[in-house]
């Protein structure tokens, strides 16, 4: 690959210090992350609606970003002003696709920062966004996914607590109201909508996700 087509640039405000030109002129973004946080920085100051341009808005996030209430509402706001949200189980590589033209590909948090490969090389842009078209072909409309979800987000912040608290099932269902089957399966629930395989890892990314 030709490094003139790849730059890594070190945290948010220099992408898109960078990459804030490709954004006003582009007219299709496609974008997979796993919370709100990873693209903040490429947020419009003004939501799409405001926008005079007619740009092609896709979005394809994990299940957890509709726990939380204000995410929740954040995204269906999104989809009333135009953008295709979708959710998906499958494991996500943090992208943003421009035009299919160039591809971010975000890197790991490390100390509170993030870097970020900028990839223009058209091949390395034809597989990243094949492997999206398969990602988003698989995935549920934002509407239907929060439905399915609305009495889990209202549990979750309880759940999450006595999952802490480190307690028996037995007590955190009395607690709730529930028997210890229904409790298991909504802590089940929660853990797959966070992508946890282990009770401690589901606190760990509800912490991630402003849950906690």
């Amino acid at each position: 690959m030709d490094t003139a087509e790849v730059a890594i640039v070190r945290d948010a405000e220099e992408l898109f210090a960078r990459t804030g030109h490709l954004f006003a002129a582009a007219a299709e973004i496609s974008c997979a992350a796993h919370d709100l946080n990873t693209w903040q920085a490429t947020r419009p100051a003004q939501p799409p609606a405001e926008h005079p341009r007619d740009v092609r808005l896709r979005k394809l996030y994990r299940p957890g970003v509709l726990l939380n209430p204000s995410t929740a509402q954040h995204l269906a706001s999104l989809r009333a002003a135009g953008a295709d949200i979708r959710i998906t189980q499958d494991d996500l590589n943090e992208t943003i696709i421009l035009d299919r033209r160039v591809v971010i590909l975000a890197g790991d948090l490390t100390a509170g920062r993030r870097s970020y490969s900028v990839i223009s090389q058209p091949d390395t842009v034809a597989g990243v966004a094949s492997l999206f078209e398969a990602a988003w072909r698989g995935s549920t409309a934002l509407d239907v996914y929060d439905a399915q979800l609305t009495e889990l987000r209202s549990l979750a912040p309880r759940v999450l607590e006595l999952l802490a608290g480190g307690g028996k099932d037995e007590s955190a269902a009395r607690t709730l109201g529930l028997g210890v089957r229904t409790y298991r399966r909504r802590v089940a629930e929660l853990m797959a909508a966070l992508g946890a395989d282990s009770r401690f890892q589901a606190g760990v990314r509800a912490r991630e996700l402003g849950l906690v």
